[in-house]
């Protein structure tokens, strides 16, 4: 890929007197704020033509200009030769189908073994670019179609076009219960008061619209098709929960036990399934480079197909 980056901004009478490093990371949201910072202590972002430090204010008029190479960061995770499902790649990106139980991000707990170390041993330049060059995330137990940038200027086009919602994501949820039918769920999410690994809806959190529609009725459950129009943490387990239909098998947001009216198959099944049922089963977008619409699709996994065929039924019990 190409290794070179050059970025350009004229400073607004809005932004004068702003931080230079705190203007940037708003401005050029694909870098991250300590990238910035070390490439202005580097001279490789001049202001006006001159070295400046991080805490340079800015005036109005002012040009800032970024010019230069992507490398490695020296703390890069280990590329690992873990297999990957890949179900779109060219030179500018790579959509894959993340199986259940693969962490996305190395961190505390898993220091290796995760999406990022599979995708850097499947292309090292990854190592260049935030994040290993992933636009979106999806939690550990949740699978399904992901994308990821492979150049600098992919990676700001895909960032940029996910902040529009240019990017559709479609979603398979087997939920409790049986909704009358599909609809919008419009609630602000934010970080739960004491359990900082939860999200809640709260007054003053971030706005969040999800939209869902009837698939399948099941025995005790109900396959939905869940689009979203914002992309907050554990959004859509959290809105399915709020309106007491949470994920099977989600262990924060869910239910414990069976429903009522089961067999003992399907008692099984459902006791047995041990993680939400979730899957991001489409994506669409427009290609960074040319434009082209791209489309793919990410079949179930196989566990989740199975539980949704030993439930399936013609005589569905509605009982709670």
């Amino acid at each position: 890929m190409s290794d070179r980056v050059l970025q350009r901004l004229t400073v607004t009478p809005e932004q004068a007197g702003q931080r230079l490093d705190q203007l940037l990371a708003r401005s050029w949201p694909d870098f991250s704020r300590s990238r910035l910072a070390g490439w202005i202590r580097g001279g490789e972002i001049l202001v006006n033509g001159k070295c400046v430090k991080p805490r340079h204010a800015v005036a109005a008029g002012e040009e800032v200009v970024l010019d230069t190479k992507w490398t490695a960061r020296a703390d890069s995770p280990a590329p690992e030769a873990i297999e990957l499902e890949v179900l779109f790649e060219d030179c500018e990106l790579i959509i894959v189908n993340k199986p259940p139980g693969l962490v996305v991000h190395p961190g505390s707990g898993n220091p290796d073994g995760t999406l990022v170390n599979a995708l850097l041993h499947h292309d090292a330049g990854l190592a260049a670019l935030p994040r290993a060059g992933l636009i979106h995330r999806l939690d550990k137990d949740t699978s399904g179609c992901l994308v990821i940038a492979r150049t600098p200027a992919s990676h700001h086009r895909l960032v940029r076009a996910m902040k529009q919602r240019a990017i559709q994501r479609k979603y398979l949820a087997l939920i409790w219960g049986h909704p009358i039918a599909g609809g919008r769920i419009n609630e602000p999410i934010g970080r739960h008061p004491v359990d900082r690994r939860r999200q809640v809806v709260r007054r003053d959190g971030r706005p969040a619209i999800t939209h869902y529609r009837i698939g399948k009725r099941l025995a005790g459950g109900t396959l939905l098709e869940v689009s979203l129009e914002t992309g907050r943490t554990h959004q859509i387990r959290v809105h399915l929960a709020q309106i007491r239909h949470p994920i099977v098998g989600d262990p924060v947001y869910g239910r414990h036990g069976v429903p009522k009216g089961l067999n003992e198959d399907q008692r099984a099944a459902w006791q047995g399934f041990g993680r939400q049922a979730l899957h991001a089963v489409e994506l669409a977008l427009a290609h960074p480079a040319s434009g082209v619409p791209i489309a793919v699709s990410a079949p179930l996994p196989a566990d989740m197909a199975e539980l949704i065929d030993r439930l399936a039924v013609s005589d569905v019990n509605d009982s709670p």
